[in-house]
């Protein structure tokens, strides 16, 4: 019986060619936007790796090259479809930083979601890997001479080059390759072969000096104001008399460390560290104000809820944090924006006012400086009792090192205390770590208190999930889909939990010396049209009311700023703010002594102009949006648009991006810490 015959093909254009299929069609299944110059872009890059892999290929002897372009394949596929069901899941690709620090725990809690993916996603799979199991049975390698070599090692180097050109050429994201780098926005616009190019090229990069751009702005044209003057009949006693005497006016300082940035940007050694000091003494810092020192000496409770959303308040369901919304502070245009990574970069946001440089790795990456400016080593200092609270595994994304590094003395999750009062099961009950922690710190006033939920996470099915499944019987009533019924389940299980927190307060006489801090991590998600939460339909649309069409639409959100002693007081803050303006916010209120220009976000009681910015360079502010994706500016209806202004708050976005990297690649913090102490 005679064997079938094998078909020669040359492995190295195998290679190639499955590089370029690879690209292209996940890039098709990712969906978007397909703009000409982006699938030109695509399909260039991909074929411009594919290129360089066949040109190793191609270097193998001959018996062992068919196999090894095997296992490159294989390998392409691995990390391409890990990309992919990354993107599926928290909409957002990856950096290789986040994934190989939040694998380990992704793997171990998450391993049942994982299955029932990589089962709903077969037919994916099984289409990428059809060509590699046809060219192992069907094929036999080509001996390849140095000219084909040449060839392949040539395109590769042309294709890439062209692919800058069309990049150049279509213009729409030309800066993502510079400027306006991130990782999820270069997948997104070039595919992931330059993704990954830049990441590992600009990894070191960053490191090295940085630049700032000083942004101008002409001025807005106003008409003069008008000029008032006493009649001539009126005699100056008179006007003396009736007027009553005023009060001078108080006068503020600036929220300020006693630093001279520049002096200390002279006497620099480093380059880089002096640039970054030359970029903070070239700001403004922002003025105290009629609210600094408002909550001084007042207990905190600083809380990031999984997943919590603006729809979630209501004075029927969610009575509790209702009223905390409406009669604490009030936020009428909250962002939270998704920062490039789960809930570990809202945490990072949310408690260190910067922006997540490096996706989840940014937490664990400040172990490695001082965070002074922590709400939790502010007071701290000040001899409050802390402490951080997380009802699951204590050491989820190493919260074990990171909390405590960042102002808690101790910190608690599951296997290291708190299964004393919590039961094992997913999602944990926020009600149960509520009521077995507050008795823990209610009786040692002054306390500085963190608490990062978890009863809001997905999936969000009637079954499946303990949170929705033990209170879905209260939700079933509203007018919605069984998915969006189960997330309001999930978020049920907050309410009860702040329920039984204000009650404990108000119990003990002390609401009215206790602030409540709440915010979220990220939107949920978990809604999302995915294969990963088993979801056919987009219930952030329901959830919502309409289509989100842009980051800023889908990341809004509500802040909660509450204490017993404002209730009465109607703060409205209508201008936008965003996670990173929390600490800024409340280290004015606590009255603690920090540097304004140190932090991204601002006081949203000072004379700071209001500014809201995404990762991928997308801003909003009193004025109006920028969608950086498509660059467009959306004004404000009636607002007066000074000339260059897309270009001015999209310099300052780069700048505070770059500081934020700046901050947390050259352990910035520490030299300042140093500086400090060198003064006292």
């Amino acid at each position: 019986m005679k064997k079938n015959k094998q078909i020669k093909f040359p492995a190295p254009l195998f290679v190639a060619l499955m590089t370029l299929l690879t690209e292209m069609t996940v890039h098709i299944w990712v969906g978007g936007e397909l703009l000409t110059g982006r699938i030109l872009a695509v399909a260039i890059f991909g074929l411009g790796l594919g290129c360089l892999l066949g040109f190793l290929t191609s270097l193998i002897p001959l018996k062992a090259q068919k196999w090894f372009a095997a296992v490159v394949v294989f390998l392409l596929l691995v990390v391409y479809l890990g990309e992919y069901f990354m993107n599926d899941a928290y909409q957002c690709f990856m950096s290789p930083a986040t994934i190989f620090n939040s694998a380990g725990n992704v793997a171990t809690d998450f391993a049942s979601v994982i299955v029932s993916t990589l089962l709903r996603s077969l037919w994916r799979i099984g289409l990428l890997l059809l060509p590699l199991v046809l060219f192992l049975i069907f094929t036999r390698p080509v001996r390849c001479c140095w000219k084909i070599r040449a060839i392949f090692g040539a395109g590769a180097v042309t294709l890439y080059l062209l692919g800058f050109c069309v990049v150049q050429w279509a213009a729409t994201d030309a800066s993502v390759l510079t400027d306006a780098y991130n990782f999820d926005s270069a997948v997104r616009c070039f595919g992931m072969s330059p993704a990954f190019t830049l990441e590992l090229t600009r990894g070191s990069a960053e490191k090295e000096e940085q630049d700032f751009v000083i942004p101008e702005l002409a001025p807005v044209q106003t008409e003069p104001a008008a000029v008032v003057t006493e009649p001539d009949d009126v005699d100056a006693t008179e006007v003396e008399e009736t007027v009553p005497p005023t009060e001078p006016p108080k006068v503020y300082g600036y929220n300020a460390l006693d630093l001279d940035f520049a002096a200390l940007a002279d006497a620099e050694n480093s380059k880089t560290i002096a640039k970054i000091h030359r970029y903070v003494d070239s700001l403004t810092p922002s003025m105290e104000n009629d609210f600094t020192g408002l909550f001084e000496g007042k207990n905190l409770i600083f809380i990031t809820a999984e997943a919590f959303s603006a729809e979630v308040l209501d004075p029927e369901l969610t009575p509790t944090l209702y009223r905390l919304a409406n009669e604490g502070i009030k936020f009428t245009d909250y962002y939270q924006p998704l920062w490039g990574g789960s809930t570990s970069t809202g945490e990072y946001s949310n408690l260190t006012g910067l922006v997540a440089h490096n996706g989840t790795a940014s937490m664990k990456e400040a172990n490695q400086q001082d965070m002074f400016l922590t709400i939790g080593n502010q007071l701290r200092k000040l001899g409050y009792f802390s402490a951080a609270y997380h009802n699951h595994s204590y050491t989820y994304y190493d919260r074990h090192e990171t909390h405590t590094a960042i102002g808690y003395d101790t910190f608690m999750g599951m296997r290291n205390g708190m299964e004393q009062g919590v039961k094992n099961r997913w999602p944990e009950s926020d009600l149960e770590m509520m009521e077995f922690t507050v008795e823990q710190y209610i009786d040692k006033q002054p306390f500085s208190i963190y608490y990062m939920t978890v009863s809001g996470h997905c999936l969000y099915k009637p079954t499946g999930n303990s949170m929705s499944s033990k209170n879905y019987d209260a939700v079933d009533h509203l007018e919605a889909s069984s998915t969006v019924k189960s997330y309001y389940a999930c978020q049920l299980e907050l309410e009860y939990a702040m329920t039984y927190l204000v009650n404990a307060l108000e119990e003990a006489g002390i609401a009215d010396d206790t602030v409540i801090v709440l915010g979220t991590d990220h939107y949920p998600y978990g809604l999302e049209n995915s294969s990963t939460w088993d979801n056919t339909e987009d219930y952030v649309k329901e959830l919502y009311g309409y289509k989100y069409a842009n980051c800023i639409e889908r990341d809004h959100s509500a802040l909660i700023i509450w204490s017993g002693c404002i209730e009465d007081m109607d703060l409205v803050v209508d201008t936008p703010v965003y996670s990173l303006d929390i600490l800024p916010t409340i280290s004015n209120l606590f009255g603690v002594e920090y540097d304004s220009r140190l932090l991204v976000g601002r006081d949203v009681f000072s004379d700071a102009e209001p500014l809201a910015l995404w990762p991928n360079y997308c801003w909003k502010t009193d004025k109006g949006t920028y969608d950086a994706t498509k660059k467009q500016f959306t004004p404000v209806e009636g607002a007066e648009i000074p000339e260059g202004y897309v270009e001015y708050i999209s310099s300052i976005v780069l700048n505070k991006i770059t500081y934020s990297k700046s901050v947390g690649n050259n352990n910035y913090y520490n030299y300042v810490v140093a500086a400090l102490k060198a003064q006292e």
